[in-house]
């Protein structure tokens, strides 16, 4: 149940900096609000007021707001016009599309003397016999518009002539109406039950193979082959539930929008509540997704189980090096990945069969793999060294090739001088001197300091 709050005023108030003791219009339209409260108390200075396209059952709260000059109250569920005394400078009122039925309510419209202007085409009481002579015979400030129609003076000296015979037959028109939205009130009360007891009974059986729990491995051990079979089989059979179950919701929708009901304040309420319930039970559904490292290939595959009906367009999947955003119906699904990606190489796809969404990316660091040779038949005997084989070739491979690259003598970098005596000195190699390559002229000066 959505109510008026200060926050919420402050909120549509963005256009007075949120201040409120001087605002003089609010649009407080489409909030799916069921009770008017604190408006009179903390706007005192409306001038306009639009609350259309709301759940509000009742005019009240509204009185002190002197200075209000309109109050656009249409597509509620109003059945009485009251509380708008106070309203001394009131001059448009607009209640199209509400349900008021008890016409001699607006009786209580004479004292706002400054009213020009009234809507009230779409209510019940508009379908009264002389609905109209005898609104403008009521109301004799009225002398502009009713339900967008000018009010002629050739009308009003009509429909004050007649004003006896009309106002009884309004009145009788009036009880029989009332005497009808008392039956209609008991039915929608009676159904509202038989829903309740209904859903208390009804229990959703879930498919066979699925016992409605779910399972989580605390101890977080090693992999077992055979329980790795049984839980993807349990998850199969939990998206399958899912499946079944929200089909099984789009069916009770369907025949929730087909049966027939008549147009009252109760079904309206009804239905706000069925669509707000239905919102409330996609917002809490969860997608199940599988994300597989595919070594051979070098990437990350995630299998995103979308619903199978759901149109494309309303998916948008954005992969970024480290981590993946898909926003499903603007909601979003996010995941960190193990290790990064290339996202410009990355592919989104439906599956054709599931529907799901699968996305395949790429990794960034490459892993060097032995290339893997047909399997051929060998003997019992042979199976020995040909393990011992694969090890070797698998090691040459992941190894530098020496003949294609040559490394410097890191000991030979640095030359010593030649040192004449005993001890470690004698365990060096002799230098050899290339005579033939020296040049011819040089002298050997002793002199100079032998270069380091």
């Amino acid at each position: 149940m959505v109510r008026v709050t200060e926050e919420l005023l402050r909120q549509r108030a963005e256009h007075n900096n949120r201040e409120l003791f001087s605002l003089e219009e609010i649009s407080l339209h489409q909030q799916e609000i069921e009770k008017l409260e604190y408006i009179d108390k903390l706007c005192r200075d409306l001038k306009i007021l639009y609350l259309q396209n709301n759940l509000i059952p009742k005019i009240e709260n509204v009185s002190k707001l002197k200075k209000l000059e309109y109050l656009n109250l249409a597509l509620n569920n109003i059945e009485r016009i009251e509380n708008l005394e106070g309203c001394e400078e009131l001059q448009k009122l607009d209640l199209t599309a509400n349900f008021v039925g008890e016409l001699s309510s607006i009786e209580i419209l004479k004292h706002n003397i400054h009213l020009k202007e009234l809507f009230l085409v779409g209510n019940p009481c508009t379908e009264f016999e002389g609905y109209r002579q005898f609104v403008v015979a009521t109301l004799h400030q009225l002398k502009k518009w009713l339900d967008s129609k000018e009010i002629e003076r050739s009308e009003r000296i009509q429909a004050l002539q007649n004003y006896r015979q009309v106002e009884k037959q309004i009145r009788d028109q009036e009880q029989v109406y009332l005497l009808k939205r008392a039956r209609e009130k008991e039915e929608a009360l009676k159904k509202i039950q038989e829903k309740q007891e209904k859903k208390k009974e009804k229990q959703i059986k879930p498919k066979p193979g699925f016992d409605g729990r779910w399972y989580t491995d605390i101890n977080n051990i090693n992999p077992d082959p055979l329980k790795d079979k049984e839980n993807h089989q349990q998850k199969e059979r939990e998206k399958e539930y899912q499946e079944w179950k929200i089909d099984t919701d789009d069916e009770e929708d369907r025949a929730f929008w087909e049966e027939p009901t008549p147009y009252t304040p109760e079904s309206r309420l009804e239905a706000h509540r069925h669509l707000e319930e239905k919102r409330r039970v996609k917002e809490n559904i969860r997608l199940h997704f599988f994300l597989k490292d595919d070594e051979e290939n070098n990437q990350f595959i995630l299998d995103l189980a979308v619903y199978r009906h759901l149109d494309s367009s309303l998916i948008d999947v954005d992969v970024q090096p480290t981590y993946l955003r898909v926003m499903v119906k603007d909601k979003p699904f996010q995941l960190v990945l193990p290790a990064e990606v290339k996202p410009d190489s990355s592919s989104a796809k439906r599956s054709q069969t599931t529907g799901h969404l699968v996305i395949s990316m790429p990794k960034v660091q490459e892993i060097i793999m032995a290339n893997r040779k047909t399997p051929t038949l060998v003997k019992p005997s042979d199976s020995n060294k040909l393990q011992t084989n694969i090890k070797r070739e698998q090691v040459e491979k992941l190894e530098v090739d020496p003949s294609k690259y040559s490394f410097p003598d890191v000991a030979n970098i640095i030359q010593e001088k030649e040192r004449i005596g005993q001890g470690p000195i004698n365990l060096q190699q002799q230098k050899v001197i290339d005579t033939e390559n020296s040049c011819v002229d040089f002298e050997d000066n002793q002199d100079v300091p032998p270069l380091i």
